[in-house]
C-alpha cells in the first residue's frame, strides 16, 4: 500500500505541469500588430505647360547635286591638253576650258567652208546680173516665163550662198568644240582620259556636278505630314519655302546648315508608304558653309529639322513623359498615380504636343517605372539645377527599393 502514492505521486506532477501551461498560454495578451502604410515610390515630375507650339519636323537624307552630268566630247581627235582642274575635286568655272583636242582638221575644214561661202555670193551676183540683163531685154515683150528672167537661177545661187553659209558655221562650232568647258561652276568627281589620248564623238570624258545648288530627299510620314500642314504636291513659292535645319558630324564637330522645303512629291512610295519632299541648300560650297566653314558636301548623310505649323494653346509636354499607347502617368493632387489616355497632336525627339486628356499644371512623370499601377503611392520631386544628381540617385534607390518589395511579396 506504500508503493501505490510513490507511482502515482510523478503522474500527479505532470499532469498539473500541463494544466498550467496550458493556462498560461491561453491567459497570454496578443501581440500588437502594426500596419505600415505603403512605401511613396520617389518620381521625377514637370508641370504641363499650355503655350503656343511651333511644331517641328525630324527626318533625315543624303545630299545630292542638283546638276550632274557625264562630260561628252561632241567631236573626235587627240587630246592635246588638259587644265589642272581637270581631276577629281577640281573646280569647274563656267566657260573656262577643261580640255582640248587638236585643232588641225577643224581649222582646215573652217578654211574650205569659207572658201564655199566666197565662191556662192560670186554665183549670187553672177545670177543677179544675168537677171538684171535678162529683164532689160524682155521688158517689151509679154508672157515672159520665169525661167526667160532667169529667176529659178538667182534663187539657185541665193540656196547655195544659205548652204556655204550654214557649212561654214558649223565648222566653225566644231572649231569651238576642241575645248570643252561647262555652262556652271562646279566640281569634277572622276576622270576618263588624259593628255594623247584619241577620242572620237560620244566619248565619256568625266563627271561633273554643280555647286550652286544641292538637294536633300527628306522621308515623311502621315503623322509629320499633318504636322507640317502642307498638301501633297506642294511646290514651295520662289524663296518663301518652310525652313530646314540640317546637321551633321565632320570632322569631329557638329556642323550646322539651313535650307529650304522647295517641294513635295506628288505620289506616295508604294514600298514605304511614305512621302518624300525636296529641300534645298543655296550655295552650299560658298555662303551657305556651316558655323565652322565647312560646306555642305555631296553624298554627306545628315538629320534635318523641318519648320511646321503653329498650334494653338496647345498642352507641352517632355518626349519621355509620353508612352507606349499614347499614355501619360500624372502625379494626382492626393499623391497617388493616375493613368491617363491623351491625343497626341505631334511628337518630337524632345517635346510631345498633347490635344486633350491634360490640363495646364498637371504633374506628368518623366522618370522610368516599372509596373505601373493605377493609385498607387507616389512622391513627386522635381529636377533643380543645383542637385540634380542627388535627386537622381534618390530617385533610383527608391525605384529599386519599390521593385524589391513587390518581387517578394
Amino acid at each position: 500500500m506504500n508503493k501505490i502514492p510513490k507511482i502515482v505521486a510523478p503522474f500527479v506532477v505532470i499532469g498539473l505541469g500541463i494544466g498550467v501551461y496550458a493556462l498560461l498560454h491561453v491567459a497570454k495578451p496578443e501581440p500588437e500588430k502594426k500596419q505600415q502604410p505603403p512605401r511613396a515610390l520617389s518620381v521625377f515630375v514637370e508641370s504641363v505647360k499650355r503655350t503656343d507650339v511651333a511644331l517641328k519636323v525630324n527626318s533625315h537624307g543624303t545630299v545630292r547635286p542638283r546638276t550632274e552630268i557625264d562630260i561628252v566630247s561632241q567631236v573626235g581627235g587627240r587630246i592635246t591638253a588638259v587644265s589642272p582642274e581637270f581631276t577629281e575635286g577640281g573646280i569647274v568655272e563656267p566657260g573656262v576650258w577643261l580640255i582640248t583636242i587638236e585643232t588641225t582638221d577643224y581649222q582646215l575644214a573652217v578654211s574650205q567652208a569659207e572658201a564655199r561661202v566666197a565662191e556662192a555670193e560670186v554665183g549670187v551676183q553672177q545670177a543677179l546680173a544675168d537677171a538684171d540683163v535678162a529683164r532689160k531685154q524682155l521688158r517689151n515683150q509679154s508672157d515672159v516665163s520665169d525661167l526667160a528672167l532667169k529667176k529659178p537661177q538667182l534663187a539657185r545661187a541665193s540656196a547655195q550662198l544659205k548652204a556655204a553659209n550654214a557649212n561654214l558655221q558649223l565648222a566653225q562650232l566644231n572649231l569651238a568644240r576642241t575645248r570643252i568647258s561647262l555652262p556652271f561652276t562646279g566640281r569634277m568627281t572622276s576622270t576618263n582620259v588624259d593628255v594623247g589620248q584619241y577620242i572620237i564623238p560620244g566619248t565619256p570624258l568625266g563627271h561633273a556636278f554643280a555647286t550652286d545648288v544641292v538637294e536633300i530627299r527628306l522621308p515623311l510620314t502621315d503623322s509629320q505630314l499633318a504636322s507640317l500642314g502642307l498638301p501633297i504636291g506642294y511646290i514651295a513659292p520662289k524663296n518663301r519655302g518652310a525652313g530646314v535645319d540640317f546637321y551633321a558630324t565632320v570632322a569631329g564637330r557638329e556642323q550646322h546648315w539651313t535650307g529650304q522645303l522647295v517641294r513635295l512629291d506628288a505620289a506616295i512610295d508604294s514600298d514605304t508608304r511614305l512621302l518624300y519632299g525636296i529641300a534645298e541648300v543655296i550655295d552650299p560650297y560658298g555662303a551657305n558653309v556651316s558655323q565652322y566653314k565647312m560646306p555642305l558636301a555631296v553624298g554627306l548623310y545628315v538629320n534635318a529639322i523641318i519648320a511646321g505649323r503653329d498650334v494653338k494653346a496647345a498642352y507641352l509636354i517632355s518626349r519621355q513623359a509620353l508612352r507606349a499607347g499614347n499614355q501619360v502617368y500624372v502625379v494626382n493632387d492626393s499623391g497617388h498615380l493616375d493613368i491617363r489616355e491623351v491625343e497626341v497632336t505631334h511628337s518630337s525627339f524632345e517635346d510631345a504636343v498633347i490635344a486633350s486628356g491634360l490640363s495646364q499644371g498637371d504633374r506628368v512623370i518623366i522618370s522610368s517605372i516599372r509596373n505601373p499601377i493605377q493609385g498607387m503611392v507616389l512622391e513627386a520631386l522635381y529636377r533643380t539645377p543645383d542637385e540634380p544628381a542627388v535627386l537622381a540617385k534618390r530617385a533610383d534607390t527608391e525605384t529599386k527599393s519599390f521593385r524589391v518589395e513587390r518581387s517578394g511579396g
